[in-house]
């Protein structure tokens, strides 16, 4: 067969082709003309270099493995060769993982020091009483009814929705990659000088979304570890508000904001309406691959759920 005939059979280039007998991983025969001439032992060698180099392995390492072949071996990694090869791979890799865990620790450590340098100091509006008001949670906090409003998300696929991040970037839901990302949805959070609803503390699920807020900023780096990719808040208030959340608090992550409910629309979350405004009900999802892995529904007390998201990555590893 022809060359391009051998690629398209391998599912690989011509080019590649050529790389490989310039290797002489591959010795076609020559015809008498002079042109090369590939059979299904030339396809069976370039798909066995292709999917080694998918695994991580260079092209220039597979000889082994098209060695064992040749020896009439039934699979490429019947050799002791073979193996030698694969050990050297990992071992590689395995440094290579060490190093970027390395990296990775050290830059949420950063992250961590520059997100609280300075979290201590308060606006010039915000007073003891202020912080305390918003932090302390009263001991008659009502509980949120468990309405099963939210069963219905588990293995649901996140919505093809865009929202804008306090970074100024839009985030699709959707494309978050395949790492575990925490999504923790709250109605509203207390901004110092300025009143809250009308009765917030009456309403069930409404009071705690500072608390909660610092939860997941204080277990951050823990969440991470346990193999969280990202972490976001997620509310109906713009940018610029929550964009004064993130400085306040101190925040070493992003919040997203969803001014219309589109994902409450989408998903069919639940939310609740008080002074004329429409807002989310509390609730927090583990989102991979696109979809809904887990919900947590109803939520509390607020200000000890990010323990809570914790111990479930914690119980349920990937």
């Amino acid at each position: 067969m022809q060359i391009s005939e051998l690629a398209r059979q391998a599912d690989v280039t011509t080019k590649a082709v050529r790389y490989y007998e310039s290797l002489g991983l591959i010795t076609p025969e020559r015809l008498a003309n002079g042109y090369r001439n590939y059979n299904e032992d030339d396809v069976r060698l370039v798909r066995e270099i292709r999917t080694l180099h998918q695994l991580g392995i260079p092209v220039e390492r597979t000889r082994p493995f098209l060695d064992c072949l040749a020896a009439g071996r039934l699979h490429a990694d019947d050799c002791p060769a073979s193996l030698a090869t694969y050990r050297e791979a990992i071992d590689e890799l395995t440094e290579r993982i060490e190093a970027l865990t390395a990296r990775r620790a050290t830059l949420i450590t950063n992250l961590n020091a520059a997100a609280h340098r300075g979290s201590s100091s308060k606006a010039p509006e915000q007073t003891a009483t202020d912080s305390e008001d918003y932090l302390t949670l009263p001991a008659d906090l009502p509980a949120p009814e468990a309405d099963g409003a939210a069963d219905h998300l588990p293995g649901t696929k996140t919505p093809q929705i865009s929202l804008l991040n306090t970074a100024g970037k839009e985030i699709r839901l959707d494309a978050l990659g395949p790492r575990r990302t925490v999504i923790y949805i709250y109605p509203l959070t207390g901004r110092p000088g300025t009143d809250l609803p009308e009765g917030w503390n009456s309403i069930p699920g409404a009071r705690g979304c500072t608390p909660e807020t610092c939860g997941f900023r204080d277990h951050f780096q823990d969440l991470l570890e346990a193999g969280a990719g990202r972490v976001y808040g997620l509310s109906s208030q713009d940018t610029d508000y929550q964009n004064e959340v993130v400085e306040r608090l101190g925040l070493p992550f992003d919040m997203l904001s969803d001014p219309t409910l589109v994902l409450a629309d989408t998903l069919g979350l639940p939310t609740f309406e008080v002074d004329g405004m429409r807002l989310f009900k509390r609730l927090t999802l583990i989102v991979r691959d696109g979809v809904i892995e887990h919900a947590f529904y109803p939520i509390f007390p607020p200000n000890e759920h990010a323990q809570q998201v914790l111990t479930w990555l914690r119980e349920n590893p990937l």
